[in-house]
């Protein structure tokens, strides 16, 4: 059996997919240098405009499911990815009561959001991931796992993290956040932009005239440390190989490879180098984080939906902000390149060593 993804849509910084990718082959950043997350000092972030994280994704989700025609749920299957869940409304209940007696615990908890759309739509059932930086890219891997073994017909996967103090000061005190619009692999790159989003795909058992196909999954734990990478990039391979190998494809057949592509000094090094060892020069390397940031769990999800209109556009993306390349052995384009686009490989990489890579491509 075969997983396909039949409908998707997101809102970010930049807007919905529409305005996202008209941002993305502009070059046009979406992103802010703030000054009110951080005390005397700057963040570059990507920030939404929305009244709250649930209503959002009950927004967003009713969008696919109305362009799907989907409305028996009997057979359909939420997994959400989140990285920090229901921390933020939580934060703001804290923060402007000054007290934490009105919090309810189960709204911290990291399914709250899976919670709240199960209770919404009536899906048959929820999972909730949050495996960090790599969690909606775990969900599609669930998802198509799933669909594989004829579990469900549809697999809704939600990648869902609104901005919180939580997560702008942690990343800060890491000393990876950049107080400018990042630029990934780029030889002056000073950190990354924490950003929000929320992206939904509808996963299932059969394709249409508009499906992408959902060929590979791969994942992989280096388990190296706390929060920088394997600097042998022995993860980062694992989990590419894994997903074409998963997608019966061989490393040739693969056009384009969406980063990871934080624009931290030791993610943007290790995951050139392992895309220089896989790849050489053979594919085209961008990072479209420098538009949206950096959206956490809502990553895999995001950059699932960019990679479907990089393959429908045959457009593969110039990388935004870039002047001089770190790692000459890849090819990063500074333009735009009309081609036409096969088999994407799409990174997730996160704290921990934990590693996901997806392979999507032309309908076989």
């Amino acid at each position: 059996m075969k997983s396909y993804i039949n409908n998707y849509e997101l809102w970010c910084n930049a807007g919905d997919t529409k305005s996202l990718m008209k941002a993305v082959y502009a070059k046009e950043s979406a992103l802010v240098e703030d000054t009110t997350f951080l005390k005397e000092a700057t963040a570059g972030l990507g920030i939404m405009k929305y009244d709250d994280i649930y209503s959002l994704m009950s927004e967003v989700v009713s969008k696919v499911l109305k362009s799907s025609n989907l409305t028996d749920f009997k057979n359909t299957l939420l997994i959400l990815g989140s990285s920090v869940g229901g921390m933020q409304e939580c934060e703001d209940i804290f923060y402007s009561q000054k007290s934490y007696k009105n919090i309810d615990p189960n709204k911290y908890s990291m399914n709250a959001l899976s919670d709240y759309l199960l209770k919404e739509f009536s899906f048959y059932d929820s999972r909730s991931i949050s495996t960090a930086c790599t969690s909606s890219a775990n969900a599609l891997l669930l998802a198509k796992r799933l669909i594989n073994v004829k579990a469900y017909e549809n697999v809704l996967v939600v990648g869902a993290d609104g901005l919180c103090n939580s997560t702008v000061l942690g990343f800060h005190a890491l000393s990876v956040l950049s107080d400018k619009k990042c630029r990934p692999f780029d030889t002056k790159r000073n950190g990354m932009n924490v950003a929000e989003a929320v992206a939904v795909l509808l996963v299932q058992n059969f394709k249409t005239n508009d499906s992408v196909e959902l060929k590979g999954v791969g994942a992989s734990s280096d388990a190296y440390h706390m929060t920088n990478p394997n600097p042998e990039a022995l993860g980062a391979i694992d989990s590419m190989k894994d997903a074409i190998k998963d997608a019966n494809l061989e490393l040739n057949e693969i056009d384009y490879v969406n980063a990871h592509g934080t624009a931290t000094l030791a993610n943007d090094k290790v995951e050139a180098l392992a895309v220089e060892k896989l790849f050489g020069k053979s594919v085209h390397v961008n990072s479209t984080k420098a538009i949206t940031g950096h959206t956490l769990g809502a990553a895999g999800a995001v950059e699932a939906i960019i990679s479907c209109e990089v393959i429908k556009h045959g457009l593969v993306p110039a990388q935004t902000g870039l002047e001089t390349l770190d790692n000459k052995n890849i090819n990063v384009s500074k333009e735009s390149v009309k081609m036409e686009v096969r088999n994407i490989v799409s990174n997730s990489f996160a704290f921990g060593g934990n590693n996901t890579s997806i392979v999507l491509g032309v309908c076989t």
